[in-house]
């Protein structure tokens, strides 16, 4: 039995940990308001970026494996699509438990990824953003 968006949205919000992958030092970029958007609300985040340290003075990570506890961490994606593609493919071997991908990290290889690999009840993508429905989705879990 397949999980509707909003089901996948909740098991998303509901884990003790987040990433996001794509930060950036630059705050008019979203990978930073996204990073912006979990620290705002208090939440355990780590920001993974290959080359920085830090961001919005949160320690970084240089890639998924590296996050202090994969299996507990939903992982926003804010990448272009071949970077996206690396990623999927990463987390299945992580057994990540659920991620986001913002508007634009998707192509239709990525779209065949995650259909052809099973992970249609773990990834959202194809429009909805956190930033947009973020909020409302933490509410229904209150």
């Amino acid at each position: 039995m397949s999980r509707t968006v909003t089901e996948i949205q909740k098991f998303f919000l509901s884990s003790p940990r987040y990433a996001v992958v794509g930060a950036s030092r630059d705050q008019s970029k979203y990978g930073n308001k996204v990073l912006q958007w979990y620290l705002k609300r208090n939440l355990l985040v780590t920001p993974v970026h290959p080359k920085e340290n830090e961001i919005e003075g949160v320690a970084t990570v240089p890639n998924l494996a590296d996050l202090p506890a994969p299996t507990e961490t939903s992982v926003s994606i804010i990448t272009n699509p071949k970077v996206t593609l690396g990623l999927l493919q990463q987390a299945k071997e992580l057994n990540i438990p659920a991620l986001w991908l913002q508007p634009g990290a998707e192509d239709d290889a990525v779209k065949g990824y995650i259909r052809a690999n099973g992970l249609e009840d773990k990834v959202l993508y194809g429009g909805p953003c956190i930033l947009v429905e973020g909020d409302g989705t933490r509410k229904s879990l209150l």
